[in-house]
């Protein structure tokens, strides 16, 4: 697991470990808060398709399923 900083995760590039439908590129394009401001989750976008997806932010720890930049 990696440390991230859920803070500058808006506009962060991802990669998808196991692409499905060409879809390999993805872009933090929203983060969803709390009424204290604590990141809960991400939207992120493909690029190639630009098919929105949103979820926990935290999945984006996980090495198995997300790359940190474009690769």
């Amino acid at each position: 697991m990696k440390r991230i900083n859920p803070q500058k995760l808006l506009l962060s590039k991802w990669t998808a470990a196991h692409p499905q439908n060409r879809e390999k590129h993805f872009l933090v394009t929203e983060l969803f808060r709390d009424e204290e401001g604590t990141v809960l989750e991400v939207e992120l976008q493909a690029v190639l398709t630009k098919r929105v997806e949103r979820f926990d932010w935290q999945v984006l720890k996980n090495n198995d399923h997300w790359l940190l930049g474009w690769q």
